[in-house]
């Protein structure tokens, strides 16, 4: 019993080692290699493409409103980590459980069968044999699964590393994308607000509209979409930066979601309210700049062009309603639309403008506080024209005598006086925006073609802040000068800048108002050469001059206006789009 219990346990031993010998043969040789190769060919297919034009189920449809599908690297390239993974795991199972335990160690070897090709063994010794290597296939193939399985864990580990620092980097490059455009947007003090009524609301990031389909993108900026570019539903991809090509796209508000000019949000915008009562001239001012911009684009580095369409068709209405009767229409309607002009100087990549906008609103909408308060494109002004009928004054009107007042009647004064009008708006102003101390006020008296005709009063000759001291509104200079931090005056006949027989240095002298404004946002419109330069007084603003001699003297206002302006340079190249 004792020779025959050593001899069995000597046998079981010498079987349990070879067991063990054998299966650490097998899943070294070959079964360890087979399980991570299947393994790791399952995880690769998760990332191969599927038939074309087919469904992919490893792709759920983006339900939101962008009508974008997340970029790969922050929705996509996890589902497939994630089922590569599972596939791998699912093919390390499958191997194990069904191919190795059941089908070659239960199905085949346990039954005499030859574990390749499945066919039964002749020989009862050959089935034995096959019996007796059972045990070491079955432990082939636990030791390959679970060495097969810590690789591939310790892949996963690797490749999930790898994704990490994938999704870092395009992190990096979404900050990157968007601190590189609000840097430059800062640098260029580009704000974005919308010029329609009823909004003029603030907004970073416009709706871009997509070539292909018409599709609205309100988050074409880097971010979990794309870096730097956007694939819209329909297939086109959209650059993601004003830089990459973004301005190129049309745009809308993305809050009342109206139309809005190319140069948003790539150009500094300027808003430049024209205020002033009813009949003041305003709107004939309005008419005398747009003339006078383009007189200045014809002789000096000044670029004048509409912002849209509809900007060209505004002004072309105005421009038909002056050629016909010789008088713009009362502004009607509620909040005013901005008249948007893109203005600019030089050529290239240096070349610098601004996206003008000019508010002509009613002179009903600016009499008591709680009207102007409804005027929200104030709290955005960049500076202000103050458009002063003083003939509406009622100091001035009690000093005309009977052949003036006629003239004054006939030229239909404003229903409010140049300081009730400032006094009117002054407060809500301040509220509005709260930078009034930081603006420049541009005072300009109209009617000038009227006041030069009176005997009543001194001609506006000279500085104008010091011509109407002497008619007795020296207490509005005062005012402005205390509450602007800077404060400039002209005198403008808006009649003689427009219509038929219209005179080039009116409409010039009407632009310099808006061209020093723009001046003191950083657009220097440039200087006369060293043959046409006059002395400047102090106060004067810097601005464009022509080659030659022209009727104006910029800001004072010390010329006739009735006087012919001089011919210009016929071959000066016309740099103006109005």
């Amino acid at each position: 019993m004792t020779s025959g219990g050593a001899d069995l346990a000597l046998i079981a031993k010498t079987f349990g080692w070879t067991t063990v010998a054998i299966g650490a043969l097998i899943c070294l040789g070959y079964g360890l290699w087979r399980f991570l190769a299947l393994a790791l060919g399952a995880a690769a297919g998760a990332f191969t493409p599927r038939t074309p034009g087919a469904p992919d189920p490893r792709i759920s449809p983006y339900t939101g409103p962008e009508p974008a599908q997340p970029a790969y690297w922050a929705r996509q390239m996890w589902v497939d980590a994630v089922a590569a993974a599972r596939a791998a795991a699912h093919t390390v199972w499958y191997l194990l459980v069904h191919h190795w335990l059941d089908e070659l160690v239960r199905r085949r070897l346990l039954t005499g069968r030859n574990a390749s090709t499945g066919d039964r063994a002749e020989h009862v010794l050959g089935r034995l044999v096959l019996r007796l290597l059972a045990p070491a296939t079955a432990l082939a193939a636990l030791l390959s699964a679970l060495l097969a399985s810590a690789l591939l864990l310790g892949i996963a580990v690797v490749f999930a590393a790898q994704l990490l620092l994938v999704r870092g980097v395009a992190l990096a490059g979404v900050a990157g994308g968007r601190s590189a455009e609000r840097l430059w947007k800062l640098a260029r003090g580009i704000r974005m607000k919308c010029p329609y009524p009823g909004c003029y609301r603030p907004f970073p990031l416009a709706v871009h509209l997509c070539p292909g389909c018409g599709a609205a993108h309100r988050e074409l900026r880097p971010g979990r979409f794309g870096a730097l570019r956007h694939v819209c539903t329909c297939g086109r991809a959209l650059p993601t930066t004003a830089l990459a090509g973004r301005r190129g796209l049309a745009l809308r508000c993305p809050h009342c979601d109206q139309e809005l000019p190319a140069a948003v949000g790539t150009t500094r915008v300027v808003h430049l309210p024209l205020i002033g009562g009813t009949s003041a001239g305003k709107t004939m001012l309005m008419a005398a700049v747009l003339d006078g911009l383009r007189s200045w684009s014809h002789e000096s580095a000044l670029t004048v062009e509409f912002a849209s369409i509809a900007d060209r068709r505004e002004a072309n209405t105005l421009g038909r309603q002056l050629q016909t009767s010789g008088w713009a229409l009362k502004t009607q309607g509620g909040q005013p639309r901005a008249l948007m002009l893109l203005v600019g100087r030089g050529r290239g990549p240096l070349k610098r403008r601004r996206l003008l906008y000019l508010y002509d609103p009613m002179g009903e909408s600016l009499r008591d506080a709680a009207t102007t308060r409804l005027q929200q494109y104030l709290a955005h002004a960049d500076g202000v024209v103050l458009v002063a009928d003083v003939l509406a004054a009622p100091g001035v009107r009690r000093a005309l005598r009977e052949g003036d007042g006629r003239l004054a009647v006939a030229a239909r004064p404003a229903d409010l006086g140049p300081v009730d009008t400032y006094a009117a708006f002054a407060g809500e102003l301040q509220g509005l925006g709260g930078r009034r101390g930081r603006l420049g006020v541009a005072v300009v008296v109209t009617k000038r073609d009227v006041l030069d005709r009176l005997s009543s009063l001194p001609r506006p000759q000279g500085p104008v802040d010091a011509w109407l001291g002497e008619i007795g509104l020296d207490g509005l200079v005062r005012t402005l000068d205390h509450d602007f931090a800077a404060a400039r005056y002209w005198a403008v006949s808006a009649h003689a800048a427009t219509g038929a027989g219209a005179l080039v240095s009116e409409q010039r002298r009407a632009a310099e108002p808006v061209l020093w404004l723009l001046s003191r946002t950083g657009l220097r419109t440039g200087g006369a050469p060293a043959s046409a330069r006059r002395p400047r007084l102090p106060h004067l603003p810097r601005l464009p001059r022509p080659r030659g001699r022209t009727g104006g003297t910029g800001g004072t206002g010390g010329s006739d206006p009735t006087r012919p302006g001089e011919p210009t340079d016929p071959a000066a190249p016309d740099r103006s789009s109005l």
